[in-house]
């Protein structure tokens, strides 16, 4: 499947179970093993593990081979390896601690996203004041 399509494929499944903070970047040029990685939060292990289904069902349907898929036990991280592109699922405070975008997001690629999947979802530890609990 065209790169473009398959891009298109993977934004739509996870906006489809309302992924969040859906980031794009171009990585060609900093390896051959893929071309882009797309980054998405969701708020719960069941929703980072629905995100991930979604994405496998969808290039399942498409006929677009899914080469390994890894942290579903867990659901705080999974990881979907399509060949072009690799999907990072991944609960907001697991993202910040990880910060994939600094080692991946020197070519963001501009996609048109729907307005949920735009914001940054809460962390559970944003309203804790550790002088104060």
């Amino acid at each position: 499947m065209e790169l473009s399509k398959l891009q298109r494929l993977v934004i739509d499944a996870l906006e489809d179970v309302k992924a969040t903070d859906i980031k794009v970047f171009n990585t060609a040029d900093m390896t051959s093993l893929f071309d882009r990685i797309i980054i998405a939060s969701g708020t719960s292990n069941r929703q980072t593990r629905a995100l991930a289904r979604s994405v496998f069902t969808a290039a399942r349907d498409k006929n677009v081979d899914v080469i390994s898929i890894e942290g579903e036990d867990t659901g705080e991280w999974v990881v979907l390896d399509l060949g072009d592109i690799v999907v990072h699922c991944m609960q907001p405070a697991i993202r910040q601690y990880y910060n994939l975008e600094a080692i991946w997001g020197g070519k963001p690629v501009r996609v048109k996203l729907l307005p949920h999947s735009l914001t940054k979802p809460e962390s559970p530890f944003s309203q804790f004041d550790p002088q104060n609990p």
